[in-house]
């Protein structure tokens, strides 16, 4: 895998690769929220993706620019859920093996998503190192390609796809609000935004119980993720490293929201936007929640990236 920095190029070339693949997801807008919050609100519904998340545009770009040789030997990657189900979807769709190593402690949805796309699930401890170790051992015995959840360029560049939409759907664009966990979807996205129109401002929400991405943006220097606490779980990777040199490059700034406020703009969402949102793809949304002066009377998208809920889990 290269890991050479991913380009306005790259994400126009994955659109193309990717466009028989994924859905163009659609923009919803609710005269109440924009009330609610004092700003004009479009919601781009990544939620209503193929595998209920974003993840399929990194996943499908990644899996279907491997070279025969290698898409036979199968892919392999360690995924809180999203990823994962993502890699098995795209996988599905080139009919090779994909292996998920995953958490014990990840929701039963995610892990059902998972294996209602053929995909083979390797659990292990709820640590990061107990997933690298899980990986490393699952690939020296299958020789599977690995595809990096969020460090991979070529994930990168899929996930940056979203934006591309967004100009095209949200003309008038001020600021685009984007989760935050491991960077992969922050990091496309910004590169798209800045490349195509630097106007616009940049802002990344990250859930204040891990928000390692907050003080390494401050900081200048990347910070580990310490013993994550929040409701969010897609969002509790540590952010990459090369996901970090390109959101210092081209991010304006990151908020930080409460585990509640997510829980409120789910709710919301919910009840005037008729969408399931998952907690990590409420965050943003929770950003506009928590520090309304930021985007008062401006033109928002606020990207929800997944909406793989549980149905018997919900927070209220």
């Amino acid at each position: 895998m290269s890991t050479a920095e991913p380009g306005l190029a790259d994400i126009q070339a994955a659109r193309e690769r990717i466009a028989p693949h994924v859905h163009v997801t659609p923009i919803c807008r609710s005269a109440l929220l924009d009330a609610h919050c004092g700003a004009r609100v479009a919601f781009k519904c990544e939620n209503l993706q193929k595998a209920g998340a974003f993840k399929a545009r990194g996943a499908n770009n990644a899996v279907f620019s491997l070279v025969e040789a290698d898409a036979r030997r199968g892919v392999a990657t360690h995924s809180s859920g999203n990823h994962g189900a993502a890699l098995a979807q795209a996988a599905r769709g080139r009919d090779i093996a994909a292996h998920i190593v995953m958490p014990a402690s990840a929701p039963a949805v995610k892990k059902q998503a998972v294996a209602a796309y053929g995909g083979h699930i390797i659990e292990c401890a709820p640590t990061l190192a107990a997933r690298e170790a899980a990986l490393a051992q699952l690939v020296a015995a299958t020789g599977a390609h690995v595809v990096h959840p969020f460090t991979d360029p070529r994930v990168i560049a899929g996930q940056g796809t979203v934006a591309l939409e967004i100009l095209e759907q949200v003309p008038d664009l001020d600021v685009v609000v984007v989760p935050v966990g491991g960077g992969g979807l922050l990091a496309g996205v910004a590169i798209a935004i800045k490349s195509l129109r630097p106007s616009v401002e940049v802002v990344a929400a990250e859930p204040a119980g891990a928000d390692d991405a907050f003080r390494s943006f401050g900081l200048g220097e990347l910070q580990p993720q310490n013993a994550p606490d929040t409701i969010a779980d897609g969002l509790l990777a540590g952010l990459g490293e090369l996901n970090f040199a390109l959101i210092q490059r081209h991010v304006d700034t990151i908020l930080t929201v409460t585990d509640d406020n997510i829980v409120a703009a789910m709710r919301l969402q919910w009840s005037r936007l008729k969408t399931v949102v998952e907690p990590s793809g409420a965050v943003s949304f929770a950003a506009l929640l928590e520090h309304p002066e930021r985007f008062r009377g401006r033109n928002v998208v606020a990207v929800i990236s997944g909406g793989n809920l549980d149905p018997d889990g919900l927070p209220w």
